[in-house]
């Protein structure tokens, strides 16, 4: 039988083709469950161009994680939809640019709390304006994507903070969801060449840098590891696990040294 036949899912944060997002909705889709897309503002006709683009058209519903409206008429659209949720992937995140960069010590609060409501907070906002409908379903899942936030990254700045932030969430989720038989778990992922990646300066340092730690050969343009760790976190054959977070980074996060030597400039070899 297909890991998630007829799991009803949302996935929210797709706006290209090679975003992780659209990677676990076209292959959930392959795996046989029924999914809708979420799109917001100038990129819901975005995603809604891309939805064609999935083995099967889906249907793009408008949300704002950060619009208590918005949170409550996709869970009535979904309700009236499906009656149910089996899971949802929370891959949302933005930090203002003078969040990022390399300015961490004249970030504003205002910008910090922009990249804290909606990397983080917005992950416990959804995941509790669809309770009712994961309740109804079947071993309700919730699943969000993260970047490891032990350390702190070159140029990553407030969005570190905010991930940080998430992985707390992710554990309170975890702790309140769970009595009412729903998951909660991180995928923490390494870095990927998508859309997202590209607005962080100074990100091709940091992936460049990738596998020199990385014990296992990481590719930045390959997101189906990735997609692939989250499809098992909305299936039934994750049911007895949350609050965990799964690093899907080649093995960076467990190396305290390089594994490999950097390669010299071609000038000086």
């Amino acid at each position: 039988m297909p890991l998630l036949q007829g799991r009803r899912l949302l996935v929210t944060g797709v706006l290209t083709d090679r975003s992780i997002a659209f990677a676990v909705a076209a292959e959930a889709q392959k795996e046989g469950a029924e999914v809708v897309l979420s799109g917001f503002g100038r990129g819901l006709r975005i995603t809604q161009r891309i939805a064609k683009r999935l083995p099967q058209e889906a249907d793009v519903l408008e949300l704002d994680v950060n619009d208590p409206a918005h949170l409550e008429s996709i869970a009535q659209q979904l309700d009236e939809r499906w009656g149910a949720l089996d899971g949802v992937l929370h891959a949302i995140a933005f930090a203002p640019n003078d969040a990022l960069g390399g300015g961490f010590l004249d970030t504003p609060a205002e910008s910090a709390e922009i990249a804290f409501r909606t990397s983080a907070f917005s992950y416990k906002a959804l995941a509790n304006a669809l309770l009712p409908l994961l309740e109804k379903g079947d071993n309700g899942s919730v699943v969000g994507l993260d970047f490891d936030a032990t350390v702190a990254w070159p140029i990553y700045d407030w969005m570190g903070v905010a991930k940080a932030a998430l992985e707390s969430v992710n554990r309170y989720l975890a702790r309140d969801l769970g009595p009412r038989g729903i998951r909660a778990n991180l995928v923490s992922a390494g870095p990927l060449a998508t859309m997202a990646a590209g607005s962080i300066p100074g990100f091709e340092q940091l992936a460049d840098n990738w596998n020199l730690f990385a014990p296992l050969e990481w590719d930045t343009r390959d997101n189906d590891p990735v997609a692939q760790a989250v499809l098992w976190l909305l299936s039934n054959r994750s049911r007895a696990i949350t609050g965990e977070i799964i690093h899907v980074d080649g093995g960076y996060h467990a190396m305290g040294a390089p594994v490999r030597e950097a390669a010299l400039p071609t000038s000086a070899q």
